[in-house]
């Protein structure tokens, strides 16, 4: 990644380079905004063939698709520097952002850095994530249509998750692995869809020149399987805003941790705002796009609305001196006429 020159001070700076950040960026940049992005290079699609659902990018490859994005927010002014942001503290009326042992000062910061899938421990599973293990129908599911799918029963989303790939496959089977027993309207619901229950636990992937064959339960049995579907833990990456008592809330479905805001992006410390997976742990390339988009024209406007203020200020100032010298010639006229 062609990285700029890092300067002291930014009116925003933006920490993380996906869709949301870089449309953020891009916002902001058009509005002559000094902005800078800081990306540390670890995009959560990376192991995806390419990004499905954006209307008129449908299958672009992420990396290209990040490529173009930083051209796009650097042909407006904006930066992109690569660097990991280790802690953020309140600096005066703004925020001074550590990144890679240096500082640089903000007005406002958009916080855009995702999530990380946290994968249950079985192994084959980290190692073919992206490719023929997934978790997001809309995201992968037209790919593998018609296929065999095991759907590994690993959170509260699991039958969720098998009902949705039978959309797109009759051959659907649910694991049980470590989920609880399944309730009698779960099981119901999986029958009548023509969905196998598979019990026992799941101990391995089994990988056939350089393809995922089938799923493996204790030693001897393995049930054949082209695709295996796992809904991950998905945990917010937002370590450094600890330093700010910004800190991660548990998602109430129970499948990871997020940062809460207002619809508007707004969290609860003033001057910083989040968009995209960090605080929606669901939202798709598109979706997390628009949300940097509306963030970073949140933040311009109170950036206005500050810089109004300021000036409103600074016109008054000259003109009470001047009232004030009048009325003061005027209170000493009096006197002189003895009125």
């Amino acid at each position: 990644m062609v990285t700029d020159q890092l300067k002291d001070d930014y009116d925003v700076v933006v920490i993380g380079g996906g869709a949301a950040g870089l449309s953020g960026a891009l916002m902001l940049a058009r509005m002559r905004r000094s902005v800078v992005v800081l990306d540390a290079g670890r995009p959560r699609n990376a192991p995806a063939e390419g990004v499905h659902g954006l209307l008129a990018r449908d299958g672009t490859p992420p990396g290209e698709l990040l490529e173009r994005g930083r051209a796009e927010v650097r042909g407006y002014g904006g930066q992109v520097v690569g660097g990991e942001v280790t802690a953020v503290v309140r600096d005066g009326e703004g925020f001074a952002v550590t990144v890679d042992g240096r500082s640089v000062r903000a007005r406002r910061l958009l916080v855009t850095t995702g999530l990380v899938d946290e994968l249950p421990e079985v192994p084959g599973l980290r190692e073919r994530w992206g490719r023929d293990v997934i978790h997001c129908p809309y995201c992968h599911g037209w790919e593998v249509r018609d296929q065999a799918i095991g759907v590994l029963g690993t959170g509260p989303m699991a039958v969720h998750q098998a009902l949705l790939f039978r959309q797109l496959s009759a051959d659907v089977s649910y694991f049980a692995h470590t989920n609880p027993a399944l309730t009698a309207e779960q099981s119901e619901q999986l029958a009548a869809r023509g969905i196998r229950v598979v019990d026992g636990v799941v101990t391995a992937l089994r990988i056939v020149d350089d393809r995922l064959t089938g799923v493996r339960l204790g030693e001897d049995t393995v049930v054949a399987r082209d695709v295996v579907v796992v809904g991950s833990r998905m945990a917010a990456r937002a370590q450094f805003l600890d330093t700010l008592g910004l800190r991660p809330t548990e998602h109430p479905a129970g499948v990871g941790q997020y940062i809460t805001t207002d619809p508007t992006g707004r969290t609860d410390i003033p001057g910083v705002w989040a968009a995209g997976n960090v605080t929606d742990l669901m939202a798709q390339v598109g979706a997390a796009a628009a949300a940097g988009a509306g963030a970073a024209a949140q933040i311009n406007a109170d950036l206005v609305a500050e810089e109004t203020n300021r000036a409103v200020a600074a016109y008054r100032e000259p003109f009470s001196a001047e009232t004030e010298a009048q009325l003061s010639e005027a209170v000493l006229g009096e006197r002189r006429h003895g009125i």
